[in-house]
């Protein structure tokens, strides 16, 4: 079992631990004016703090935002926390979803290469920075003649300096093959975890020479071994109302039966070498292609502690892999 080494943000020669930090639970709670829950519910910032730095010192430097995660209370924090430790660190954060900040609301969306500017603009002033070192595109399904157009955008922002790299968080090839063709592009933010696989993004990331961004790495919690059928979470969790487009989780009633016995079927290969459940799932993304960065999330030093504790166990092998897609039928 080896400790696994930096990884590379695609071909911008940006260099980043193979461990990212998902910073969208430590924005706390926010919602869609009809109530619909976007956060993961009530966050301790002094916690939040304690945890980045925590991640800093074990190792990792990549920290992955949005400007919409509490919209904005997510830059804030991580700004806080980073300090004067932001030269030694890669910032990753989006745009395209609008927020009202007073209200912790998300409004709606703008893909006009107006917006771009804008959003880029308060991102940086919430960050506390002048540069953004990956600025990603937030919107999955937005028009791909108009994000041609926001690709363009992006090329005129690495040029003036207010951004090094950028890259599209969707989960569909055919959108992100379009930023793939800018020059700076430099990774696909897509979901990708032992459940849910995703071999055309993985195919199209070796093919354009790109990092494959790892969101729900850990499938919203289900493989952190924290999650129990008809335990209902918190009203401010977006797990407790899952949108269509989260699955793994029922309305009012916590985790599915039927994921989390897929996730009992796993225990053994993802438990191997005296990993926990979770460090077991990011060694699974680390064997799935060595252009992944898992990006978890965390609210705590424990939880931080934890995730950066796979990082010395390294990847499962390849017989391993293998045997997790037998039980998976895949």
């Amino acid at each position: 079992m080896e400790s696994i080494g930096n990884r590379t943000l695609g071909r911008t020669g940006i260099e980043v631990s193979a461990l990212g930090f998902g910073c969208w639970a430590i924005g706390g709670e926010w919602a869609t004016p009809d109530g619909q829950p976007l956060g993961w519910g009530k966050v301790d910032d002094e916690e939040s703090v304690r945890a980045v730095r925590r991640a800093l010192d074990l190792g990792v430097t990549f920290f992955d935002t949005a400007d919409a995660y509490g919209t904005g209370h997510s830059e804030r924090v991580l700004a806080r926390a980073l300090g004067k430790r932001r030269a030694d660190v890669v910032v990753a954060t989006k745009w395209g979803n609008v927020i009202d900040e007073d209200r912790r609301l998300c409004t709606g969306s703008d893909d006009s290469p107006a917006y771009v500017r804008r959003a880029l603009t308060a991102s940086l002033r919430r960050l506390d920075t002048d540069h953004v070192d990956l600025y990603q595109l937030h919107l999955s399904d937005a028009d791909p003649e108009r994000a041609a157009q926001l690709r363009d955008t992006c090329e005129e922002l690495v040029r003036e300096g207010l951004i090094r790299s950028y890259a599209w968080s969707t989960d569909d090839p055919a959108r992100a093959a379009v930023f793939a063709r800018g020059p700076h592009c430099a990774a696909v933010q897509h979901r990708l975890n032992v459940l849910q696989d995703a071999p055309e993004l993985l195919a199209l990331c070796e093919e354009s020479n790109l990092a494959s961004i790892n969101r729900s790495p850990l499938a919203m919690g289900l493989l952190t071994g924290g999650q129990s059928a008809g335990r209902p979470l918190e009203a401010g969790d977006i797990r407790s109302a899952p949108p269509a487009w989260l699955p793994g989780f029922r309305r009012d009633s916590g985790a599915d039966p039927d994921w989390l016995a897929r996730v009992d079927a796993l225990r053994d290969i993802l438990t191997s070498g005296g990993r926990t459940l979770a460090q077991g799932a990011l060694a699974w993304l680390w064997a799935r292609s060595p252009r992944t960065v898992p990006i978890p999330g965390f609210r705590s030093v424990a939880q931080a502690e934890e995730n950066a504790g796979a990082l010395a166990r390294g990847p499962l092998t390849a017989a391993q892999l293998a045997e997790a897609d037998r039980v998976l039928g895949r």
